[in-house]
């Protein structure tokens, strides 16, 4: 009963956007499986925190939440910024129930309880260097949702596993609004994804600022599930 994670999966299983091209994602989705199968039980839950698929429609998506749902396990799917399937709650919800995808659930300005004491939170995060008028509003929205979601985990009385998508610290730049928010509410470990190919090399993995940050875009993890706790 393990929690494991691994961010930008970018399925495109039902539209023409294959990532093989890409140096590193060779034939991603037979090393992603093998992993996943080797790896996750059952009873583990995995959480997907963005970019999970290529889709622009939820009509379009099916094949790769019909993929996701062939894998073993729990998985919890919070929104990147490549989701443009994603719409409202009740349509998505309505979406897996109507197609049979029990073993998937969103996240979004909530908290879903998880193996032990823990919660697992987050949201999609915004641009460190969000400087337009439209940016910082988008961005102060997705701090009002972290912390919708980690009032919800301390209603529960559990403990927060906080995922974002974007990176709340990249290059040495903070985004402020993030960082005050996880250190207001004491957040030790946050997982983010996002960064890809050459960026891996450079991204934040580990203690910044007081806080343990892990890099779990798939390319970064090489296709194999982390496990959390």
């Amino acid at each position: 009963m393990a929690v494991y994670a691994i961010a930008d999966l970018h399925l495109s299983l039902g539209t023409d956007k294959p990532m093989d091209v890409f140096q590193g994602w060779e034939d991603y989705l037979t090393r992603l499986e093998t992993n996943w199968r080797r790896l996750i039980e059952p009873t583990d839950t995995v959480v997907i925190p963005g970019d999970v698929s290529w889709a622009m429609s939820l009509a379009n998506a099916e094949a790769d939440f019909a993929f996701i749902e062939s894998l073993p396990g729990r998985k919890l799917i919070l929104k990147g910024n490549h989701d443009y399937w994603w719409c409202t709650r009740r349509k998505m919800e309505a979406f897996l129930a109507e197609k049979g995808f029990h073993s998937i659930a969103i996240v979004h300005n909530d908290a879903v309880a998880v193996e032990g004491d823990y919660a697992v939170c987050g949201t999609r995060g915004w641009f460190f260097d969000a400087e337009e008028d439209a940016d910082k509003k988008v961005l102060l929205r997705e701090v009002g949702r972290l912390h919708a979601s980690l009032d919800a985990a301390e209603k529960m009385g559990k403990k927060p596993l906080v995922f974002l998508h974007y990176p709340p610290v990249a290059g040495g730049v903070e985004c402020p609004e993030i960082m005050e928010a996880l250190r207001e509410r004491q957040i030790d470990t946050c997982y983010y994804g996002h960064i890809h190919g050459p960026g891996i090399r450079v991204a934040v993995d580990g203690e910044y600022g007081g806080i343990r940050f892990r890099l779990i875009s798939a390319d970064a993890l090489r296709f194999c599930p982390l496990k959390i706790v």
